[in-house]
């Protein structure tokens, strides 16, 4: 059983500085998706990558509260894939293009991104790409979000109605600058697809609205299919990852979704620190408030300003905190080292 992993101050931390002040590296200043990073997938280059580089170690705010610390050392081999492109590939990111849209598999550096855009599937990100919270392993802009755009669920909806496929997943960033959170808006697009797309099955991926019973019978009202809200962590580290979150709020938006009729998923990321008797109880938690469908994956650390990785679990044990799942009484189960909460279910 793994232990807890401590977040501790780095010795190294002033060496690490002017070794990369001597540097001329290329990699100082911020790197953001551009033609070159396709290009260079397109080459073959591992499909795990580091989108934003944020002046690592010299000039970064460390907002987050973490000392930045060293890699985490070589990734193990099942974690290690390629990208493979494929024509399917060129076409999603054109749709993405065309309509003016985000997704949580660019802002979220997501390991999958190559994978899933060669079956035409990507996760929408709605209402920005700047997250009013800072979470400490969250890879998603935290600038100052704008005010959402209200065109942006017509746009979605034709998306997924040219993507052709029959289910889409929808996701958001947290907004608390908003005084609905964002759940008018959430409604607005839910509805949209409906209209524009109306056999495709919704996936709903929502923050937590700090819990307001309001803005979530606003969403209620629109109908997902599925309403997916991740608890993401156990208890014991919310204050180290998720300062701004609330485990209990999470787990009660869960069960608000359940007593509305809903289907509910959730996800947790594991690697953290978590020990295998927390990621039980919490999954007790999640399947008692109502939620039926759980994903298990891997935490991957964004960049040396997010929370440490500190164990890679293999997937073995995946395997077995999956059947564990199911003992408990989940219907649907995904867990495996690059299983992601925005994976459709299937």
């Amino acid at each position: 059983m793994r232990g807890p992993c401590p977040i501790s101050p780095s010795p190294w931390l002033p060496a690490a500085k002017a070794a990369v002040r001597a540097s001329s590296s290329p990699f100082n200043g911020t790197l953001t998706i551009s033609d070159r990073i396709w290009r260079n997938l397109s080459d073959g280059i591992p499909a795990i990558f580091v989108i934003y580089w944020q002046d690592m170690f010299v000039n970064a705010p460390f907002s987050t509260g973490f000392t930045p610390l060293p890699p985490d050392g070589p990734r193990p081999d099942w974690l290690k894939i390629r990208a493979g492109l494929a024509e399917a590939f060129a076409v999603t990111r054109q749709r993405l293009q065309v309509h003016g849209l985000n997704t949580v598999c660019v802002s979220a550096a997501c390991p999958n991104l190559c994978h899933c855009w060669r079956r035409g599937h990507a996760a929408f990100l709605v209402l920005g790409p700047e997250c009013s919270r800072r979470c400490r392993f969250c890879n998603v802009s935290k600038k100052t979000p704008a005010p959402p755009d209200p065109d942006e669920p017509r746009r979605v909806a034709e998306a997924v109605r040219d993507s052709g496929l029959g289910e889409v997943v929808v996701t958001s960033v947290t907004r608390d600058d908003l005084p609905d959170g964002g759940a008018a808006h959430w409604a607005a697009v839910i509805r949209a697809i409906r209209a524009t797309a109306p056999n495709v099955r919704i996936e709903i991926l929502v923050p937590d609205f700090k819990g307001s019973d309001q803005a979530l019978a606003t969403v209620f009202a629109a109908k997902p299919d599925i309403f997916g809200h991740n608890v993401e962590t156990v208890p014991r580290l919310y204050p180290a990852v998720r300062p701004e979150a609330d485990y209990a709020r999470s787990i009660a938006v869960l069960g608000a979704a359940a007593r509305a009729g809903f289907t509910v998923k959730t996800s947790l990321m594991l690697g953290l620190g978590e020990t295998d008797d927390e990621i039980r109880r919490t999954l007790l938690d999640a399947h008692g408030a109502g939620a039926t469908i759980v994903y298990l994956g891997q935490y991957l650390r964004p960049s040396p300003h997010h929370a440490p990785v500190c164990g890679y679990l293999s997937p073995e044990h995946f395997a077995a905190l999956g059947e564990e799942a199911r003992r408990i009484g989940f219907a649907t189960v995904a867990s495996a080292p690059l299983v992601r909460s925005s994976y459709p279910v299937q």
